[in-house]
């Protein structure tokens, strides 16, 4: 479904990032993968028997210099790059009482400015020479019924503006569109309050859990020719948790 693409894929040495990196290779693409945690980056190149088809970058994506050295590098090695997948986040499981202003920066430079800065390079990178690609943003059913962590829940409603946005300002090249799943079984789920996960839970019309596998196959189909109509679209892996 994706031979001959080469895409980024930032947050990607864990959780749903590191499946949505498996899932792509195995449709046939090249992956660059961009994550904080250098040694789990080097894990995930020995896990493969052809390294050829995956590079690795270390860099911290809330820091503009380390991004744009990121795509300096991206234009000399890879230079026919054509999808972004947007992923790198974190969550505090914080009360806003309780947040300090530190913690607010942090939340906000890595999962709203993280997103902004690779989407502008990556656009600026393909929208002039008026060449395809694709950004694929992960956001949160957080974003759109809101969350007991209200700095995490108002970066992901941020995402899905920047969806329709960049959507507007990229095309008609490159297609935007974004991914807003429920809980998934990460090491992030261990962070919700257990009153917030039956919450979710009491509203799914599913009762198989969201996988890492799950969002990774939709994000997959999002970075294909297959979902060449989608552009400025929230694709919603919840289970029919909150039907709109």
């Amino acid at each position: 479904m994706l031979s001959n693409r080469k895409v980024i894929v930032t947050g990607a040495a864990s959780g749903i990032g590191k499946a949505i990196v498996n899932q792509c290779l195995q449709e046939g693409a090249s992956v660059i993968a961009c994550d904080l945690n250098e040694q789990a980056l080097l894990v995930l190149k020995e896990s493969l028997n052809d390294s050829t088809v995956l590079d690795t970058y270390p860099m911290d994506v809330r820091k503009y210099e380390e991004v744009a050295a990121f795509f300096a590098y991206v234009e000399t090695e890879h230079s026919d790059v054509d999808g972004l997948v947007n992923n790198a986040g974190i969550y505090l499981a914080k009360h806003i009482l309780d947040y300090q202003e530190d913690e607010i920066d942090k939340v906000l430079d890595i999962n709203v400015k993280g997103y902004i800065y690779f989407s502008q390079m990556f656009g600026k990178k393909l929208f002039h020479s008026q060449r395809k690609g694709v950004i694929v943003n992960l956001s949160s059913v957080s974003g759109q019924e809101g969350s007991s962590d209200a700095i995490y829940g108002s970066s992901k409603a941020a995402i899905l503006g920047l969806t329709k946005s960049s959507a507007m300002n990229f095309s008609p090249y490159i297609r935007v569109n974004a991914v807003a799943p429920t809980m998934v079984n990460t090491s992030m789920m261990d962070s919700i309050p257990e009153w917030r996960k039956k919450e979710y839970l009491s509203h799914q019309l599913i009762d198989t859990p969201v996988l890492p596998e799950d969002v990774a196959d939709t994000v997959v189909f999002l970075l294909s020719d297959k979902s060449k109509h989608y552009t400025g679209a929230t694709f919603d892996i919840n289970n029919g948790g909150y039907l709109r």
